[in-house]
């Protein structure tokens, strides 16, 4: 029996006692250890460490019953600490992983997915007040598709993002009113619709096996809607994991008392295993709809809102009819014969042609990269600057195997764009994960008037566009003297310009062209209206059929003037001013400044709107005494350690300087969300004031005339060149001439004409 040990009892020095079998002078089997402040371990052993079915005893109360590996809670157990904490199911290195059910103090319960000890994948918390969440989790909080259920018989099954409703969803009321629309951080964001109770609902699947479905069974007819990442990290309680930290076993040695020993011990068990009590409760905007679930059920009620506060609505009857009669609008397109640069890849077009864009760019900057940094010369200019390679599909020496088709790849001026890229900060290796990793690319939208295809990469960054041969040239024409105004202007609001690049197959007939730009709206707030601003009037409305919450809107759509602080405002002119002049200089024509708002509507709007209705009353001089306006942005001293400094593919330049900080640098604080850093065309804080046409009153409820709005721009399409001189002949001759309805007319005119528009309507000076 020698082999197999022998039982015997050792003491150490520090007061540690081991009583079981031990094989030469290290622990075999069976065996307890017990520690010097009471902790006691008594199960399997191998050489000198913990291995196999054991329970541990802590000081504190806390015990574990199960596996152990190497000194650590590793595979299938049981943990209960004095406090009434319990947890059974998987552990990995100390850690709840894999399958488990977790008993909180305060009656809390969770069954489902672990990852390194906190709630990853999905599962179901119960709170000990009744209410119910199943569906998906992320780092330790609600994040993606799920169902709450709450006491009071309220149902929310949508998308969730830290712990918040964010994305699309539908709302079930307790007492039978239903909404269905998009939050953007627990709040009602964007369009919907509510129907009250006793109306007639869209219809919901349902489905009854929970194995195809991550949310127990319930699956809507709504868009799926991806949340952006938010920055802002919310935990569903303050101390959600068991056994968090642990203590580890003293170290012991043969030479100064014997065994080495692994395994860790929990004295902060009973603290870590409480969970506040955490009931997801919903801003006070859902009980405005369940107060008007009673009324007549042959309504329904078309909603818009901005960060939770209503700010129109329109009624309409629910009929059967009238709803198939919006399917039908929704649904029907009408067939367009127009061709597109893109036919070429005939019925997986879009596919090859990603592949194709991931497969040159990868090449490409990975091949220009490791070259030498340095200023260009001319001849890094021009159409014969250029990297070419033969992407053949079985792969050659210098290209891999791809399952497209066969084609060349042009890679125009590569070391100008490479220095472009660096003098906007841009990481090469981000810049080819974001465009060539394993994502893809999207499809941003059908294509426009031009035929051009837009693609936008995963994470929002950058926006492909086909371009055709004549944009092209002008493009590479006016390359050098673009190269030297961005970098004289780090605030410019032109578009950033990362490649140009193309694609040719078939023998060389067939040929697609595209250049990779920045993202004017890459944000994490999200963008609620768009527009597209020429300061022309010609052709420049929007149909209402054909506005969505995607649409971007023309000049004539604009109802808001902009009015923000004196410094900003003097700093955008003059860079848009500065950026005019340089187009004009380089003949451009009929390019337009893309703007972007963020609403910002706090509750306190509305208690805004009503006491200046009230002032109405008052004598002449005491509403200016009264009438303070509220502020949901707040304009702060800039702190680089406290904002996000990185460059992104349309940060711009430095930070701004705001008149009313004393001229100093300045961050927005965007109270609950965000600390932002203030720069030309980005994160730009200003107060809308919407022109109110008296005709549509009585159609709409409009609640506010002043909103807070956060501003996103630049300037686009600088690539159709003053070679047009017939149109405009054409023009002149057909069209009474008026600066302000002729859109193609000469440069110095576009540029006078735009500046105008800009300074007058929509960004006035603030009386």
């Amino acid at each position: 029996m020698e082999h197999n040990g022998r039982f015997d009892e050792k003491s150490f020095s520090n007061g540690d006692v081991y009583m079981g079998m031990i094989k030469g002078i290290l622990p075999h089997e069976k065996g307890k250890y017990t520690w010097s402040d009471g902790t006691v371990y008594e199960g399997d052993w191998e050489g000198e460490k913990m291995t196999g079915k054991g329970l541990v005893v802590w000081s504190t109360g806390a015990q574990y019953e199960g596996e152990i590996c190497g000194g650590y809670l590793h595979g299938y157990g049981t943990l209960s600490t004095s406090a009434g904490c319990s947890y059974r199911g998987g552990w990995k290195m100390n850690a709840q992983h894999g399958i488990g059910l977790k008993k909180y103090a305060n009656s809390d319960m969770y069954e489902g997915l672990w990852k390194e000890g906190v709630l990853e994948g999905s599962g179901r918390y119960t709170w000990k007040n009744g209410n119910i969440y199943v569906g998906n989790w992320k780092n330790g909080t609600i994040h993606g598709r799920g169902v709450m259920k709450w006491v009071n018989g309220d149902t929310f099954d949508g998308f969730w993002s830290n712990g918040v409703m964010h994305g699309s969803g539908v709302y079930n009321f307790g007492d039978g009113g239903l909404y269905i629309g998009t939050w953007n951080k627990g709040l009602k964001d964007g369009k919907g619709v509510f129907y009250p109770a006793g109306s007639k609902k869209p219809s919901l699947r349902i489905l009854h096996s929970p194995q195809d479905s991550d949310d127990n069974g319930f699956l809507l007819n709504i868009q799926k809607h991806e949340a952006p990442k938010a920055r802002v990290k919310r935990s569903l309680s303050a101390n959600i994991a068991v056994i968090s930290r642990f203590k580890s076993f003293r170290q012991i040695s043969h030479r100064t008392s014997s065994l080495k020993i692994s395994l860790i011990r929990n004295d902060h068990s009973a603290q870590d295993c409480v969970c506040q009590d955490s009931s997801l409760s919903l801003s006070n905007d859902f009980d405005e709809d369940q107060s008007e679930a009673s009324v007549r059920s042959t309504l329904v009620y078309e909603r818009e809102y901005a960060q939770g506060v209503l700010i129109m609505e329109r009624i309409s009857e629910c009929s059967e009819s009238s709803r198939n009669r919006k399917q039908q609008n929704k649904f029907s397109v009408k067939q367009v014969n127009k061709s597109s640069c893109l036919d070429i890849f005939q019925g997986r077009r879009s596919y090859y042609l990603k592949l194709n864009l991931q497969l040159g760019i990868r090449y490409t900057v990975g091949k220009i990269t490791p070259v030498p940094a340095r200023e260009v010369r001319s001849s890094d200019f021009g159409d014969r600057a250029r990297i070419r390679m033969y992407f053949p599909r079985a792969g050659s020496k210098l290209t891999p195997p791809h399952c497209s088709i066969n084609f060349y790849w042009k890679d125009y001026c590569p070391m100008v764009f490479r220095n472009l890229r660096e003098m906007f900060k841009l990481d090469a290796a981000d810049y080819m994960m974001s465009i060539c990793g394993d994502s893809g690319l999207r499809d941003l939208s059908s294509p426009g008037k031009s035929g051009s295809i837009f693609y936008l990469s995963k994470d929002d960054r950058f926006v492909i566009k086909t371009v055709n041969k004549s944009e092209l040239k002008v493009l590479l024409r006016m390359l050098p003297k673009y190269y030297r105004h961005v970098g004289d202007n780090e605030n410019t609001l032109i578009t950033k310009f990362f490649g140009l690049h193309r694609i040719t197959l078939r023998g060389g007939k067939k040929q697609v062209r595209f250049v990779v730009m920045g993202n004017v709206f890459c944000t994490e707030l999200q963008i609620h209206r768009r527009y597209d601003l020429k300061g022309s009037s010609q052709g420049r409305h929007t149909d209402n059929d054909k506005i969505n919450c995607n649409t971007t809107l023309k000049d004539l759509d604009l109802k808001y003037e902009f009015h923000m602080d004196k410094k900003l405002r003097e700093s955008l002119l003059k860079q848009i001013s500065l950026d005019c002049k340089f187009l004009e200089s380089q003949h451009i024509i009929d390019y337009s400044l893309l703007l972007g708002l963020h609403f910002r509507a706090p509750e306190n709007m509305k208690a805004f709107v009503e006491h200046h209705e009230s002032m109405q009353n008052l004598p002449s001089g005491d509403e200016e005494e009264h009438l303070i306006l509220p502020k949901g942005l707040v304009l702060v001293s800039h702190e680089p350690s406290i904002v996000n400094t990185a460059p992104g593919p349309h940060i711009r330049g430095n930070t701004l300087r705001a008149y009313s900080m004393g001229d100093n640098e300045v961050d927005l604080l965007l109270p609950g969300t965000a600390r932002l850093r203030v720069q030309l065309g980005v994160n730009m804080p200003a107060q809308a004031n919407r022109k109110i046409e008296e005709d549509k009153v009585a159609k709409e409820v409009e609640l506010f005339e002043v909103y807070d709005v956060v501003l996103y721009m630049g300037i686009i399409d600088i690539l159709q060149s003053y070679n047009l001189k017939k149109k405009i002949e054409h023009s002149y001759k057909s069209l009474q001439f008026d600066p302000m309805t002729v859109s193609v007319v000469e440069p110095k005119m576009y540029d006078q004409r735009f500046l105008k528009f800009l300074e007058e309507k929509v960004f006035p000076q603030t009386p």
